[in-house]
């Protein structure tokens, strides 16, 4: 979904919105922009998202801005337009929020493949070349719907970071470690299911998360594997042996470690001891919330960090405002850039970028700039099984390149040999 979209319903869900009225002077070329709000039935917040995020240009003459009248108009006769004010129309009809909520869920699924490649330009604005996208547990027709957008996507012309693959957190995952999860909606096994998916995917799932110690998902590694899929553990309860043989049977990745798994103890080590004796890659939340500075460093002394893979676990609020965002069917709360679920605080995803990630861990470590980059670059496409022609500048391999400055600031990005920023 475009930035723009998202953030423009989200005010709808909170914000007091402004009048119609009725003689606003459609006649000149110019007009103001408390006139532009009356025209277009919105909130001052709303309006101000709507020119910030593109979809209205501000002229400016002697300290005034105004909003020319065609450019509004034309905007009032887009689909986009449209179903924005019919969603504002059924939003004003109640005031019981999970209704808010089912009537903006059923939106976000009529939102077209298009609004991903916003999100990819906005990642490599932030100097990320290849990404996946996580599809939360949730049912099989929206989990569906998500692969055919995917798709939808991978056929149209890309300018921003590339959308490499797709990441299924879940539904095998433990309910006491579920996060954001919806816990009605997890699974213990079923291949069967898996099949299917990547079969609509085309083969573009390229990983999943599991939790080793479900009844029966042990056994489904084996062909997971063979479906092309790289298995990650996590969202999970399993002990030191259970998350052991789940790595003797080929998973090669620890999730978000340290976040939704059962922690190290003297006397059980848990999954957490196994991912760190290990040599499977150690996925890190670099934000400072996820893990804390020391937390990094120590994983990083246990691992190493050619086995460090920086991610940011980030939600729809990445580049937003804090306020009322979704996550899956679950609302989520960000304030000062920290998500949390609505109904309990628990920690939903982050709000990080990796520019941010990178210049946190060149602080919180002790290594050098060119020490600590592998872990944005080279780990992650060997992770995924994409170093062939990901994660390092070679000749044959898509020229993804990001230039920083000595501060470590993002000069220029090239995504596929084209400059993006």
């Amino acid at each position: 979904m475009m930035e723009g979209q998202i953030s423009f319903i989200e005010e709808l869900l909170d914000s007091e919105v402004v009048e119609m009225k009725k003689d606003v002077d459609i006649d000149v070329d110019y007009i103001s922009g408390s006139k532009a709000m009356q025209m277009l039935d919105v909130s001052r917040h709303a309006f101000e998202k709507l020119v910030k995020d593109g979809f209205l240009v501000a002229r400016e003459a002697e300290g005034k801005k105004s909003y020319k009248m065609t450019d509004i108009k034309e905007f009032m006769q887009t689909e986009k337009y449209q179903e924005l004010v019919n969603v504002y129309e059924a939003l004003g009809a109640t005031t019981k929020r999970l209704e808010k909520t089912e009537i903006l869920s059923d939106f976000l699924k009529t939102v077209d493949a298009e609004d991903l490649e916003k999100i990819s330009c906005f990642m490599a604005s932030k100097g990320t070349t290849s990404w996946l996208c996580s599809v939360l547990t949730d049912t099989q027709e929206q989990t569906e719907w998500c692969i055919e957008q995917f798709k939808a996507h991978k056929v149209m012309e890309q300018n921003g970071a590339e959308l490499a693959g797709i990441h299924l957190e879940g539904p095998f995952l433990a309910p006491e470690y579920k996060g954001a999860m919806p816990e009605h909606l997890l699974k213990k096994n079923d291949i069967p299911l898996v099949k299917r998916y990547q079969e609509l995917a085309e083969g573009n799932i390229r990983y999943i998360t599991i939790s080793p110690e479900l009844e029966g998902v042990q056994d489904m590694i084996p062909t997971l594997k063979e479906l092309g899929i790289v298995v990650g553990i996590g969202h999970s309860g399993a002990t030191y042996d259970e998350a052991m043989s789940a790595i003797a049977q080929g998973a090669t990745v620890g999730t978000h470690v340290g976040n939704a798994m059962r922690l190290f103890h003297q006397h059980e080590p848990a999954i957490f001891g196994a991912v760190m004796e290990s040599d499977v890659y150690c996925e890190t939340i670099c934000d400072g919330r996820h893990l804390v500075p020391g937390s990094v460093r120590m994983y990083a002394k246990c691992k190493g960090l050619d086995r460090i893979v920086a991610i940011t676990d980030s939600i729809m609020a990445a580049g937003l405002p804090d306020g009322n965002y979704h996550l899956g069917v679950n609302d989520v709360v960000v304030i000062d850039g920290d998500a949390k679920l609505a109904s309990n605080g628990t920690r939903a995803g982050s709000t990080l970028t990796q520019d941010v990630a990178l210049k946190n861990m060149l602080k919180w470590l002790p290594n050098t700039l060119e020490e600590i980059l592998p872990t944005l670059t080279e780990n992650p496409a060997k992770e995924m099984g994409l170093f062939d022609r990901k994660g390092s500048i070679e000749t044959g391999k898509d020229a993804d390149l990001v230039l920083l400055d000595e501060q470590a600031n993002i000069v220029h990005v090239f995504a596929r040999g084209k400059q993006v920023k």
